[in-house]
């Protein structure tokens, strides 16, 4: 029994740091796509985001999940599709969007990182950035709050062009993504539409990671309040890998 208190004692003492050092090499990704613009949208029956901030509103409340969970030595990375909210802004609303968006990163201490094409953010999927290479800090979590269809990340739907998309992440350009970026096990979802009719199959045979998707659509109006996400469009939908 004397021999073993130490021994404990000691366990208790590695853990944390074992803990810590596991943390640290391991990154928590949260992608938003951009919104779209009324001038495309009034359109239409059903017209989309009636607020710029969808997805930003979605991926914040994720990014403080994130920062509680896994505590403030965590690297948590936001990446947003800057030109849709500097569009929104000018042409819509009026103000500086990037402003607002700059306080989520302010708040909850992550690391914000503005893209605007597809190489910028499969750079960063496959290489992290230069004091945080992709060779040690491996992707833990990868989520993605923005619009898209069965088969394809749109960043800038209705944003740009009326009803389609100038820079997106297409299923069969999957393969570019690194599998080795990510770690064992990582926790990888769409919240936009449609992807698990298609995207999820495709995004595991090129990674090696499941994708959680949508059966139909999703819904991203509703609740402000904590553990809010968002949610199925219709009774008939589902989440699948």
């Amino acid at each position: 029994m004397k021999r073993l208190i130490p021994l404990l004692l000691l366990a208790s003492l590695v853990a944390p740091l074992l803990k810590a050092q596991e943390s640290a090499s391991r990154e928590y990704i949260v992608i938003s796509g951009g919104p779209s613009l009324i001038e495309w949208e009034k359109f239409k029956k059903v017209p989309h985001d009636h607020w710029w901030a969808n997805f930003v509103r979605a991926a914040r409340i994720r990014l403080g999940e994130l920062r509680d969970r896994e505590g403030d030595g965590a690297l948590i990375t936001w990446m947003v599709y800057k030109p849709g909210y500097l569009r929104r802004g000018t042409r819509q609303e009026k103000k500086d969007l990037l402003s607002d968006i700059a306080s989520v990163r302010d708040k909850y201490k992550i690391n914000l990182v503005f893209f605007g094409s597809q190489q910028e953010i499969l750079d960063y999927i496959n290489r992290g950035s230069a004091n945080r290479p992709r060779s040690t800090w491996k992707i833990a979590d990868l989520e993605y709050f923005g619009h898209s269809n069965r088969a394809c990340f749109m960043f800038d739907y209705s944003n740009e062009i009326d009803s389609a998309s100038k820079v997106w992440l297409h299923e069969t350009e999957l393969q570019k993504i690194d599998r080795t970026a990510f770690s064992p096990r990582a926790f990888v979802k769409s919240w936009g539409c449609h992807t698990g009719e298609s995207m999820s199959r495709l995004w595991r045979k090129a990674t090696g990671q499941p994708m959680i998707g949508a059966i139909g659509t999703t819904d991203y109006s509703g609740s402000d309040e904590p553990g809010w996400h968002p949610k199925l469009g219709n009774s008939n939908g589902r989440w699948t890998r």
